[in-house]
């Protein structure tokens, strides 16, 4: 969904756990669909483990707690690993998360949330293990995520970090702009550059 990205501070869902590929964030099963709803692909995230095989609720899973909500997916390392669908990002931000904060983003699904104005934020691992550790202890612990300033940082302790972001894409994210939209903005300096290239 595109939405200008500014600052979000927001209550977090934990997920700390390592290695989470994309068959795990959207069963290949789903990949079959024919529509490119975000209410459908947001139903399913971690479809798996968000039910049992009988179809009924796993209470045990995270996103069943009614403990936690919020805008903000924390995660444990080597998130978005696997195949490169694309439909794991339309999950997660057709869930309502706007954010997933781990310590590693597979390469291609982290450019993949990018494209689907979900922002990947990478801190130190250490960061990470205290990000968890708040959570635990009190699930209203929030976070502030500024991407003008690239920094994150944890409310309950006051620690921030700084986080890297392609500088196109933080542009597109700020303005709410696809690729597609970027060009079109620019339409008229590509014009100038094409008729001074043929000059």
């Amino acid at each position: 969904m595109k939405q200008k990205f500014d600052i979000i501070t927001s209550t977090c869902v934990p997920l700390p756990l390592e290695n989470v590929d994309t068959d795990q964030i959207i069963p290949a099963r789903f990949l079959k669909a024919t529509t490119r709803e975000e209410s459908f692909f947001g139903e399913n995230l971690f479809r798996d483990w968000r039910y049992n095989p009988d179809g009924t609720v796993n209470k045990d899973f995270v996103l069943n707690d009614p403990t936690y909500s919020g805008e903000i997916l924390v995660a444990g390392k080597n998130f978005g690993s696997g195949s490169s669908r694309e439909h794991a990002a339309w999950a997660i931000a057709g869930y309502g998360f706007r954010v997933v904060i781990s310590s590693f983003f597979a390469d291609i699904h982290k450019n993949n949330e990018l494209n689907n104005f979900v922002l990947p934020v990478v801190v130190s691992e250490g960061f990470l293990a205290e990000l968890f550790d708040s959570i635990k202890k009190d699930p209203k612990t929030e976070v502030e995520v500024n991407l003008p300033n690239q920094t994150v940082t944890n409310k309950a302790t006051g620690k921030s970090e700084k986080f890297e972001i392609n500088g196109y894409k933080k542009y597109c994210l700020m303005n709410a702009l696809d690729d597609i939209d970027f060009l079109l903005e620019n339409k008229d300096k590509t014009e100038a550059w094409e008729r001074k290239a043929k000059a």
